[in-house]
Parts: C-alpha cells; structure tokens; sequence
C-alpha cells in the first residue's frame, strides 16, 4: 500500500509538467500534421487540398533544392567545425597543469554565451561584413581594395560569409560538454595509456576521442537538429538572399506562414523538416555509438 501511494505522488508530481508538454508541443505538432493537408490563412476559412502542399513544394516550388542544398551545406560545415573545434580546446584546457588555469579558461569561453546570439549576427553584419566594415578595412589597409566587396550582398560570397559567422567556432557549450567528457575518464585509463607509452596526439586519436563518443553523438544530434530548424540568423543577415542564395526551408517556411499567409503551405515545409530530422536522429542513436558502448566492446 505504501509503494503504491509513493507511485501515485510521483505520477502526480510530473502530471502538470506532462499536461504542459502535451498542450504545448505535442498538440501543436498534430495541429501541424493535419493543416499542411488544408489551405488557409489566419482566421480564414479552412479548405481541405490533400497532398497538394506537399506535392507543390516538393515539384513546382523554385526554392526547394537551392534551400535544401543551402541548409545541407550550413549543417555539414557546422557539424564539421563543432566536432573538432571545440574538442581540441577542451583538450588543451584539460592537460593545462594549474587547477586556477582550467577554472579560468573555462570562465573565458563561457563568457561569450551569455550574448544574445541576435547581437552576435547583427555585429557581424554590420561591423564586420558591412562596405566599411571591419574585413574591408582590413583589405584595404593591406593594399587589397580589388578584394573588398559586399559579402552579404554578393551571390558568390553570401552563404560562405555566412558560415563563418562565430569564427574562431569555439562555442562555449560545446567546450565545456567536452571537457566535462574528459574530465570523466577513469585515471586508470590515463595510468594505462602512460605504462604503455601512449601519450600526445596517439592519445588524443585513440583514447580520448573514443571515450568522449558519449558527447560527440550529444553535439552531433543537436547541430543536426539545430541545422535543419534554424533560419534566425540568416533571416538577420541576409534574408534568405540575394536572390535565394542563403535561403533555407526553415526560412522559406516562415516567409509563406507570416508573410504570404500560407499556414498550411508552411505546415506541410515544417512536417518535410520534422520527417528529416527525426530519420537522421534516429540513424543517429543507432549508428553512432556512445562511450558506454565503446567500453562495454573493450570490456
């Protein structure tokens, strides 16, 4: 009898936490589901079209592959940089000798988080890859002028100007995700690696790096995940141009649902992208294995 009044409170502890989840994720995304099948408009009348959305996007819409194309490329560069990057400064944190020092460099790259990631693009814009800005002046003042141009503004340069935005691509999560991953390994393990003559970059290649496998797959899946969702930036900087240079489903699907007035038009780009997400986080959870797994192989 106690066990089961100690079940009930738990349950009843997480219900409002549930109802909330149910009522403001869950039922939004069945919303969505049924009214990429209608067209409509806010507080228009609904009018039931089938597949047509889906069809009409996926053939006849000239912003389908460029977007598709465009976020393909904005996700792979950034889960490129964000396993590497990150990682290696993680690394040389972590073999500083000084507690203070690690404490320190950690404050240092965490810092940075707490900038609103709008005025981080906006900065960039404007400051950087304006016609005076900071890249231009600097070509200049190195007898380049025939390199300065408009960035953002060419077709050539817009998407890999983009890209670079958060160089040197040493986010503050990411540092502290891998260290922590670092920190984790047993010293027995850094005792073994010693005894057997394992030590810089081997060490780095074949211990580290598969016993961090845990928060690779974690930065992984959200930059996946962050890649196919996110239009923020480039509606600031860009958007979506010139012409659909930088343009991105995420993006697209917000033009027609606030601009054009295309809810279900939109819904059904948002369904495209929640089906694509959903198949590469699952290839992801089965496919990439973790720490535990890596251990669990070498016990």
């Amino acid at each position: 009898m106690q066990r089961l009044q100690s079940t009930f409170v738990c349950y009843a502890i997480i219900l409002p936490s549930m109802a909330l989840l149910l009522s403001f994720v869950y039922l939004p995304v069945v919303w969505a589901f049924s009214k990429s099948l209608s067209a409509f408009e806010v507080g228009g009348r609904d009018t039931f079209v089938g597949l047509d959305n889906y069809v009409e996007y996926l053939s006849q819409d000239p912003t389908t592959f460029p977007s598709l194309l465009n976020m393909f490329l904005l996700t792979l560069f950034a889960v490129c940089v964000r396993l590497t990057f990150p990682l290696i400064v993680a690394k040389l944190i972590y073999v500083l000798p000084a507690e203070r020092w690690r404490y320190l460099y950690r404050v240092v790259f965490l810092v940075p988080i707490v900038v609103p990631g709008v005025a981080v693009q906006l900065i960039w814009a404007r400051m950087i890859y304006a016609d005076a800005g900071l890249l231009n002046e600097a070509l200049r003042a190195l007898a380049l002028q025939s390199w300065t141009h408009g960035w953002l503004s060419d077709p050539g340069t817009a998407l890999v100007a983009v890209m670079m935005v958060g160089f040197p691509f040493v986010g503050g999560f990411e540092v502290l995700v891998y260290y922590a991953g670092l920190s984790a390994i047993p010293d027995s393990v850094e005792e073994a690696a010693e005894m057997e003559g394992c030590s810089g970059l081997s060490k780095f290649l074949r211990i580290d790096i598969p016993l961090v496998m845990s928060q690779l797959k974690l930065i992984l899946m959200l930059t996946v995940i962050g890649g196919f969702q996110g239009f923020e930036g480039l509606f600031i900087m860009t958007r979506g141009g010139p012409g659909f240079a930088t343009t991105v489903p995420g993006l697209w699907m917000y033009f027609n649902a606030f601009s054009f007035q295309r809810m279900g038009y939109a819904c059904a780009i948002g369904v495209l992208l929640f089906v694509m997400i959903f198949a590469l986080t699952v290839i992801n959870i089965r496919y990439f294995r973790s720490a535990e797994e890596v251990k669990g192989e070498a016990a």
